[in-house]
């Protein structure tokens, strides 16, 4: 006998989507049409658009959408949180037997879905969307992206090549994530780390349906940063090493000053006894302060526990919907 059909959620994280939103559920609305049709995901299956405190209208057409379908649901989150949060409301309150996240802009092809799901069916537990091609993007947003997927795991962070958060993960790897209740978050980091089955599906990128991006290369270097100081010790100890450098350069001074004053008439009277301690203690300084800093800030944020969301409403019961994926 062949197993049932799993129930499939698609969450989308959303920040002022406005133009987006109305391709966008209408292309994922119809995706989730014909998988129920095909008998390929079970009939409850549905969209779940969070909006992460946008400013435009995307809240208002999130409910008018959700009014209108059935399959569309809503979830608001009080303030803006940042696309990770706002990805991790999603998944952990979304029903159903498996999870699949995708950005508004739908730079992800929808088509890999279907892929995905076979994989799951397959015993996968976790489905990465790799991206085979950027032939959409500027020669500066390729490069970008892939010196930034370099150099984390130049710095040791374990990421896929080419995954950004373009996932599905099954119901057991939902679980296990919501376990990691870390503030400093990033799920290209975590999710490699939950340690289930995991399979990956290649896809060509696409163009935004609409709208501009939302992730600029500052907020690109942010994400990066948070990844490198969350999952690596190398930063700390490039400062260390800068220590040990800047303090081995001011001891080379102080023995040329030494050898200046000894052996020559150049030397100038207070020049050693000043320059060579400034340098010396601003090496040490800046061995000291980077590493009690680094993790001084790491911790600043952790152990506050702050909520790393707050759901405002919903369109839906989301105490109902999670007991039924519980169970």
């Amino acid at each position: 006998m062949s197993a049932a059909p799993a129930r499939l959620s698609i969450v989308v994280p959303c920040y002022n989507e406005e133009a987006a939103l109305p391709v966008t559920v209408e292309r994922l609305t119809t995706l989730l049409e014909a998988l129920v049709a095909r008998g390929i995901v079970a009939g409850p299956s549905a969209l779940f658009l969070v909006d992460d405190g946008s400013v435009d209208r995307t809240w208002s057409l999130i409910e008018s959408f959700a009014n209108r379908h059935e399959r569309v649901h809503g979830i608001k989150l009080s303030r803006n949180r940042g696309h990770q949060n706002a990805l991790l409301a999603g998944v952990l309150n979304a029903p159903g037997d498996a999870v699949i996240s995708i950005d508004a802009d739908l730079q992800d092809d929808v088509v890999a879905v279907e892929r995905m799901l076979e994989a799951h069916a397959a015993g996968a537990e976790i489905v990465l969307g790799v991206r085979r091609t950027r032939t959409h993007d500027s020669w500066f947003k390729r490069f970008t992206a892939q010196q930034y997927y370099r150099w984390l795991a130049r710095f040791g962070v374990e990421v896929v090549y080419n995954h950004a958060d373009y996932r599905l993960m099954g119901r057991r790897a939902i679980e296990a994530l919501r376990g990691y209740e870390e503030v400093n978050l990033f799920l290209r980091g975590i999710v490699p780390q939950l340690g289930f089955r995991t399979a990956i599906v290649e896809y060509d990128r696409a163009p935004r349906v609409a709208g501009q991006t939302r992730y600029p290369l500052r907020r690109m270097l942010s994400l990066a940063w948070e990844g490198v100081t969350s999952f690596s010790a190398v930063p700390l100890r490039f400062i260390t090493g800068l220590g040990i450098a800047v303090s081995a350069v001011s001891l080379g001074f102080a023995a040329w000053a030494l050898a200046a004053k000894l052996f020559t008439e150049q030397a100038l009277p207070g020049w050693a006894s000043t320059v060579v301690p400034i340098y010396f203690l601003g090496g040490v300084q800046l061995l000291c302060l980077g590493i009690i800093g680094e993790y001084l800030a790491k911790i600043y944020a952790e152990v506050k526990r702050r909520p790393r969301y707050v759901i405002e409403t919903t369109t839906f019961d989301i105490e109902t919907s999670a007991k039924r994926a519980q169970a």
